[in-house]
C-alpha cells in the first residue's frame, strides 16, 4: 500500500462489518425500491430479473472488484489513486469520477428531500386523499428546495464527522434499520389480499419483452447506478480499507445485498399495486408511480396508512441517505487528500451541491435530463474507463492485489478475462445504444436552462 498524499494520516474503517454496510448503503438507493420492480414489470418479469442478475455478474462485479483494487492499492481518492498509478494522463478520468459523484449528489438530494417531506407527512397529518396535487406542491418550488437544503444538511453532518465518526457509525445504524423495515413491509405485503397476483405478475417470465433494447439498456444503467458504479464511490470506500480483505467476495456480497433488497422492494410495491387498484396509474412512470400511485394506496387505508406509509417513505429517505454519503464523500476525500480539512471540504462541496441543486428544484425536466447524462451515460463512461485502466495498464499489479485475498488463480484470470475483454464490448456496446436518448436528454437540459 501506498500512504496518502495528505500531511494527516488517512482514516480508516474500524471494522469490516463498517466497510460492507457502508458500500451496500452506498450500492442501495431509491433505484432499489421502486425502479428495479417497475422495469421487471415492464421488461418481462423473471426473464428480466435473470438478465439483470446475468448483468451483475457479466459486468458488475468486476468492475465493483477493479474499483475496490485501485483504492485499496492506492489508499487514496480517485483522482490521486489514478495519478499513482497510471501517471498524469490517467488523473482526468480521476476527475471525472469526482465531476459524476458532485453531479449526480445534486439532484438526487431534491428527490431524496420529497421522500423525507412525505415520511413527516405520512407519520403526521397523512398524506392527502388528492396524491398528484400534493407531488405538484413538493417537487419543485419553494418546499423542494427547502427539503434538498435540508437532506444535504443532513449528508454534510455525517460526512464531516469523518470515516468512523461519521460515515460508519451511520451505516451501522441505518443500514439494519432499512433492513428491519423492508423485512416488516414485506411481510405485511404478503397479507394483503391480491399478494398472490402480484407476485404472479411479478415473476412470470416473459422473454419477448426483455431482449427489447430499451430494457437492456435500462437494466445495464440500472445495475450501474444501483451498484455506485462508475463513480468513485467504491474506490473511494476501499481506499480506507488497512486490513486484508477477499476484494472479489466482498464486491459479490455487495453485489448480493442490493440485489436483494430491490428483489424484496418489488415483493412490498407490487402487493399494494394490485390490492388498491393502482395498475393503470403505475404504468404512467416510475417517479409518478412512486409518489402518487402508493400514497393513494395508503391513504385509502386509513389509519393504517399513516404507519405503512410512513414506514416505506422512511426507508426510502434511510436507503438515499446512505447513497448521498458516499456521493459527497467522493469529492470530499479527494480535496482531503489534496491537504484540505475534512471539515472544511464536507461544509464547502456540501454547499456547493446544494445551490447546483437549486434548478432541479425549480424544474423536474431539468432534474431528469441531468439523470440521463451523468446518472446513466457518463456512469457506463466511467466503468468503461476504469476497465481500460485496470485491464490494459495496471493489470499485474491488480492482480496481485486481488490474490491477496483470493487464492484460486482460475478465478482471478476469469475476472482479468471480463475486465479486458467482456466489460469493455458490452459497455461499448451500451453505450451506442444510449446515444440517441442522451442527445435527447441535452437538449432537454438546454432547454430546461435557457
Amino acid at each position: 500500500m501506498q500512504p496518502s498524499s495528505g500531511s494527516r494520516p488517512r482514516d480508516a474503517w474500524a471494522t469490516n462489518a463498517g466497510f460492507l454496510l457502508a458500500a451496500v448503503g452506498s450500492a442501495v438507493g431509491l433505484g432499489n425500491m421502486w425502479r428495479f420492480s417497475y422495469i421487471a414489470t415492464q421488461g418481462g418479469g423473471a426473464a428480466f430479473v435473470g438478465i439483470y442478475l446475468l448483468l451483475v455478474a457479466v459486468i458488475g462485479v468486476p468492475v465493483m472488484t477493479s474499483e475496490f483494487i485501485v483504492g485499496r492499492m492506492t489508499q487514496r481518492s480517485p483522482i490521486g489513486a489514478l495519478r499513482s498509478l497510471g501517471g498524469p494522463r490517467w488523473v482526468p478520468l480521476g476527475w471525472l469520477f469526482v465531476a459524476g459523484g458532485f453531479g449526480i449528489i445534486s439532484y438526487y438530494s431534491v428527490i431524496a428531500g420529497w421522500t423525507m417531506r412525505y415520511a413527516v407527512t405520512a407519520l403526521g397529518p397523512g398524506i392527502p386523499a388528492d396524491t398528484g396535487v400534493f407531488f405538484g406542491e413538493v417537487a419543485t418550488g419553494a418546499d423542494a428546495l427547502l427539503w434538498h437544503v435540508l437532506f444535504m444538511g443532513i449528508t454534510v453532518f455525517i460526512v464531516y464527522g469523518g470515516i468512523k465518526k461519521g460515515i460508519e457509525r451511520a451505516s451501522l445504524i441505518l443500514m439494519p434499520l432499512l433492513f428491519l423495515l423492508l423485512v416488516g413491509l414485506a411481510v405485511w405485503a404478503f397479507t394483503l389480499p391480491e399478494s398472490r397476483a402480484a407476485y404472479g405478475a411479478y415473476l412470470d417470465p416473459n422473454l419477448g419483452q426483455v431482449f427489447h433494447r430499451r430494457i437492456l439498456t435500462d437494466a445495464a444503467g440500472q445495475a450501474f447506478f444501483s451498484l455506485s458504479l462508475g463513480m468513485g464511490a467504491m474506490m473511494t470506500y476501499a481506499s480506507y480499507i488497512q486490513t486484508k480483505h477477499d476484494l472479489a467476495r466482498e464486491a459479490v456480497i455487495v453485489s448480493a445485498c442490493d440485489f436483494g433488497v430491490a428483489f424484496v422492494a418489488g415483493l412490498v410495491v407490487f402487493p399494494i399495486v394490485f390490492t388498491f387498484g393502482l395498475r393503470d396509474l403505475v404504468g404512467e412512470s416510475s417517479v409518478g408511480a412512486l409518489f402518487i400511485s402508493l400514497p393513494t394506496g395508503f391513504a385509502s387505508m386509513g389509519a393504517a396508512g399513516k404507519l405503512v406509509g410512513g414506514g416505506f417513505f422512511l426507508m426510502l429517505f434511510f436507503a438515499a441517505l446512505t447513497s448521498s454519503i458516499s456521493l459527497l464523500e467522493v469529492v470530499v476525500a479527494a480535496f482531503v487528500d489534496r491537504g484540505w480539512a475534512r471539515h472544511r471540504a464536507a461544509l464547502v462541496f456540501g454547499l456547493v451541491a446544494a445551490l447546483t441543486g437549486v434548478p432541479s428544484a425549480f424544474n423536474t425536466d431539468f432534474l431528469g435530463a441531468v439523470d440521463a447524462i451523468v446518472g446513466n451515460f457518463l456512469l457506463i463512461v466511467g466503468g468503461l474507463l476504469i476497465c481500460v485502466f485496470v485491464g490494459y495498464r495496471i493489470l499485474p499489479q491488480a492482480d496481485g492485489e486481488l490474490a491477496r485475498g483470493l487464492d484460486s488463480p482460475i478465478l482471478r484470470r476469469l475476472w482479468a478475462v471480463l475486465v479486458r475483454y467482456v466489460v469493455p464490448a458490452l459497455l461499448l456496446a451500451l453505450l451506442f445504444f444510449m446515444l440517441e436518448p442522451t442527445w435527447e436528454a441535452v437538449k432537454t437540459l438546454f432547454t430546461a436552462w435557457m
